[in-house]
């Protein structure tokens, strides 16, 4: 008889794609999976890989406003009637979640239901929310070493990994070639839509620092807010740069898989679809974050000698044109990044994750 796990993630690219990743998995070894999120992620239900997508009601908690608070409380308290209903009908085996205050509820009803469930925290520092459920969870996966854990916790950790999605380990098979002498360097650069407006800001001051002849080398993939897209495509075409820019790219993956250089936010599923395919980047962690998990995040790979991370207060176009002058007169460089991204590269991650499930679904608890 098939079971079925409850997966539930914000409604974000970093918390969905790794549940999408464990959701294909887990079909393919025979288990129904149903997805519980807020409204945000309504428009991915077509791709993801579930029976039925649940529309759970959650908020976000933002300053200590009374008022405020109290209206958060209540979405939150309606969120969990609303997954507990949901848990009674369906009757799952595990619950999983991915973070974000999205996955509240449904992790809070599966405590009150005794329903065993996982937690995935992506990041290097744990998230608010993941924070306020862990002591109630069966076990906790993480994709790297946690920083500033409570000791208590370590008892129910996996270092599982993050999951990456099937797009990208295809696009892994494509092995990295450095910019030839005096040929194309092929940038891209992405980064959600607060790192697209910075990122639209930047790059075109950025390339029109550049000679000339190096001009003519650079080919530009880059994601730009609807807004910014008119703005940012006439300034490439003035300055006679190739440039191809859109909102959002559906074949991301394969879009780093071609690219040299990728400049980038350091969330958690960039940071291991960078690894699992083994390209340089230059990494901007988003600034002002109460945990700053994307600053730890882009350690790990700078670390390993996969990337640079830069400040975005210290990542101004001048800054940024001297980069791309450096690896154009030295490619073997962006060659010994690539190399290194991969040695922290955990392409098996989803497998690792899916055995936790299944042995925390089987009341085996954590396995090491």
């Amino acid at each position: 008889m098939s079971k079925t796990v409850l997966l539930t993630a914000g409604g974000t690219g970093g918390h969905l794609f790794p549940a999408q990743a464990l959701a294909s998995e887990l079909s393919r070894r025979g288990w129904t999976v149903e997805l519980a999120t807020d409204e945000r992620a309504d428009k991915y239900g077509t791709e993801f890989p579930a029976r039925k997508v649940h529309i759970i009601a959650s908020a976000t908690i933002r300053g200590r406003n009374p008022v405020s608070l109290a209206k958060t409380a209540f979405q939150l308290l309606f969120g969990t009637l609303q997954a507990r209903k949901v848990i009674k009908a369906l009757q799952p085996d595990v619950v999983a979640g991915f973070g974000g205050y999205p996955t509240f509820p449904p992790m809070y009803a599966a405590r009150l239901t005794n329903t065993p469930s996982i937690l995935h925290e992506a990041n290097a520092v744990m998230g608010r929310a993941n924070k306020l459920l862990a002591k109630g969870v069966s076990a906790i996966a993480t994709s790297v070493p946690i920083e500033e854990l409570p000791s208590d916790l370590s008892s129910k950790l996996v270092e599982t990994g993050n999951p990456v999605r099937d797009a990208v380990l295809d696009a892994a098979e494509l092995d990295f070639t450095p910019p030839a002498s005096a040929g194309p360097l092929k940038l891209l650069v992405f980064g959600g839509s607060q790192g697209a407006r910075f990122f639209s800001d930047l790059v075109p001051p950025a390339v029109a620092e550049l000679s000339d002849e190096q001009r003519k080398r650079v080919k530009i993939v880059q994601q730009c807010r609807p807004e910014d897209m008119e703005r940012v495509q006439k300034a490439y075409q003035d300055l006679g740069v190739e440039a191809e820019c859109a909102p959002f790219f559906t074949d991301l993956p394969q879009r780093i898989a071609q690219a040299h250089l990728v400049v980038c936010r350091s969330g958690a599923s960039s940071v291991s679809e960078l690894s699992v395919l083994g390209r340089p980047s230059i990494l901007v962690p988003l600034p002002g974050a109460i945990d700053q998990d994307q600053a730890a995040n882009a350690k790990v790979l700078e670390k390993a000698g996969g990337a640079w991370a830069i400040r975005q207060v210290d990542l101004h176009p001048s800054r940024l044109s001297k980069e791309l002058i450096r690896f154009m007169h030295a490619p073997e460089m962006l060659e010994a990044a690539a190399k290194a991204a991969r040695t922290v590269a955990k392409p098996d991650a989803v497998k690792r994750l899916a055995d936790l499930v299944e042995s925390v679904a089987e009341n085996k608890g954590v396995r090491p």
